[in-house]
């Protein structure tokens, strides 16, 4: 039997049909309207390793090799409002529908934030883009499709949606694309506003993070381009970043600012160091000795994703902490 991915460009609906080798292996998953393809490729045969489990310090990410054929997409939903939750609760139910066992599903800081991302195969932007503070993952297997897997991961950034999904397996044939040039229309799918909780950053992991890696990005920190304020609210990773100091009296931060590629490196890098500045200036503020502290600005000298587009700018405005070692 021929295996599908097909992508509805409907008015009101993009839909995403995969197929398999025999009727309990398709999976058609619905996709809010104006759902995008930006990528697909196939390796085979490949290996997929599928996350099982969250990041911690003392496992690393427990994954479940996966061999056969690896087939990889993502698709971009522009102007899309909704939330993670919401992206990712209707496409949990019709995986769920179609069969399949759901092996682990988590929220950002529970999967392992930082660690769990860049420990788990992410396609490149700027066909995917994950907000290290705002993404799901889901991981899932048909048995009755000879183990066939499944890795979904979900994001947004201030724009767009996104929608990552990658099926291995050596029960399903290579997959292709289509798309019905006159679709009849479709009901939209419902989409009820939530609010946004607010972000949870634990001490634990972030200390972890510090103590193991020597350096963490501070997810809920968010700049305009070109600006270096902070606000007034209270902002939780650098509340975090206080506590940690304050349990360990002898540690030492650099607060290390970034931007995106827009102007010139000298006015980036002095751009940066204002930010870290803040930053710095917000933790004494609280409690923590400035002589424990200092402030540096590396402009866009140290990206993390593609500055071509404005979620990877986005994404690149960022600060970390980086631990000192004990005087």
């Amino acid at each position: 039997m021929t295996n599908t991915i097909r992508r509805r460009a409907k008015a009101a609906l993009a839909a995403l049909l995969i197929g398999g080798a025999g009727p309990a292996a398709a999976l058609d998953l619905s996709l809010p309207s104006g759902a995008r393809m930006t990528h697909e490729d196939t390796t085979d045969p490949g290996s997929y390793r599928l996350p099982i489990g969250n990041w911690t310090l003392e496992t690393g990410l427990p994954v479940r090799r996966v061999e056969g054929r690896v087939t990889r997409q993502a698709w971009r939903i522009p102007g899309q409002s909704a939330t993670t939750l919401q992206l990712m609760t209707p496409l949990r139910e019709q995986i769920e529908a179609a069969g399949y066992t759901i092996l682990h599903q988590c929220p950002s800081q529970t999967c392992g934030g930082f660690d769990f991302r860049f420990d788990t195969e992410v396609l490149q932007g700027p066909d995917m883009y994950v907000d290290l503070a705002d993404f799901r993952f889901l991981a899932a297997v048909q048995q009755t499709n000879g183990g066939d897997a499944l890795g979904l991961i979900v994001s947004r950034s201030a724009s767009a949606g996104y929608v990552q999904i990658i099926r291995a397996g050596a029960a399903f044939t290579k997959l292709s694309t289509s798309a019905p040039e006159a679709p009849p229309p479709l009901a939209p799918l419902p989409l009820a506003p939530l609010p946004l909780a607010p972000l949870p950053i634990e001490l634990g992991g972030l200390a972890d993070r510090l103590d193991s890696a020597g350096h963490v990005v501070l997810p809920d920190l968010r700049f305009d381009s070109g600006k270096a304020g902070l606000g007034a609210d209270d902002i939780e990773s650098l509340d975090t970043l206080a506590a940690y100091l304050a349990a360990r009296p002898n540690a030492r931060l650099v607060i290390v600012g970034h931007t995106d590629a827009t102007g010139s490196l000298e006015g980036n890098i002095a751009l940066s160091r204002r930010r870290a500045q803040a930053a710095v200036d917000y933790l004494t503020g609280h409690g923590v000795a400035r002589t424990r502290l200092s402030a540096q600005g590396a402009g866009y000298l140290s990206p993390i994703t593609t500055n071509t587009t404005e979620d990877g700018r986005m994404a690149n405005r960022r600060i970390e902490a980086v631990l000192l070692p004990d005087p």
